[in-house]
């Protein structure tokens, strides 16, 4: 049985756990409300640009763009957002996961497909499997901007248009709430569903031309979904870390309520052993 000593020292470390793990429980619900207000915030210019595009795309019947067109698929991106640290309990392991079973339904060689990464969870896991990553960000801000992942969002769109891959998947976690999120398959390129997205079509006059328009539009819509998923992400990301901490939490205060018992325990034992002791020596006198 352990020493009185060693159950104090226990419960002294258990409780200096909790502090930390309950103020990061803190921080994080005051990141989340802001990612939360962020994510949403996005969501009417994603609305508004869908209904252009696709009205666009819909209402110009003379309207192409090759974005909007599929072809023989030779090879596949997959875009994964993590993030970059742990502690958020399963929220960087269930992507991951979904992503990587993707790849291994889909493909039977590694020369059909590469991968870019957002987040260091997801460069690293993909990196140990010797996987092909062509780009990668790491460090983002807890709030981002557009301008933080505009080179890879570009880079993936203009490698689109040359060609380097012909279809772009987007894994991330949606978030659904502060205790539940989703992990999301999207495919962002060729962006073949465009008309489905909108339920209602607005009619556009366009100068100087649809194409001209479709040129323009099409590369800033495929960036906006990507950005629009990592708004969504970095939410998930704070609640997942939120709820991690707090169960971090409750388990530690768990941990020193089973602690204290056992000590007093122990202590009122040693209590009665030094009292039986002390009469026993009385007895032994008499």
């Amino acid at each position: 049985m352990a020493s009185l000593r060693d159950i104090k020292n226990r419960i002294t470390s258990t409780k200096k756990t909790s502090q930390i793990t309950k103020a990061m429980e803190m921080v994080s619900a005051s990141k989340l409300s802001r990612a939360e207000s962020n994510a949403k915030a996005f969501v009417p210019y994603m609305d508004k640009i869908q209904e252009v595009v696709a009205s666009i795309a819909v209402g110009a019947k003379d309207a192409s763009h090759p974005m909007l067109v599929s072809r023989p698929v030779k090879k596949t991106a997959y875009l994964v957002i993590t993030s970059d640290r742990g502690l958020a309990g399963a929220y960087n392991s269930n992507v991951l996961r979904a992503a990587n079973n993707a790849i291994q339904n889909r493909h039977a060689s590694k020369d059909e497909y590469v991968v870019m990464t957002v987040g260091r969870v997801g460069r690293d896991f993909f990196a140990k499997k010797g996987i092909n990553i062509i780009d990668s960000i790491l460090g983002l801000p807890d709030q981002p901007t557009f301008a933080d992942i505009k080179e890879i969002t570009g880079k993936a769109v203009a490698m689109y248009a040359d060609g380097a891959f012909d279809e772009l998947y987007m894994y991330y976690n949606h978030f659904v709430s502060a205790i539940s999120q989703e992990v999301t398959e999207k495919k962002v390129l060729p962006l073949t569903d465009v008309a489905s997205v909108s339920k209602k079509l607005s009619s556009y006059e366009f100068d100087p031309s649809a194409d001209a328009i479709l040129e323009v539009l099409l590369p800033q819509y495929a960036e906006s979904l990507i950005f629009g998923a990592l708004l969504d992400g970095k939410a998930s990301e704070h609640a997942a870390r939120m709820t991690a901490m707090k169960s971090a939490t409750d388990n530690a205060k768990d941990l020193i309520d089973s602690l204290s018992l056992s000590y007093n325990r122990a202590r009122q034992a040693a209590i009665t052993q030094e009292i039986t002791e002390i009469v026993g020596g009385v007895a032994a006198l008499e």
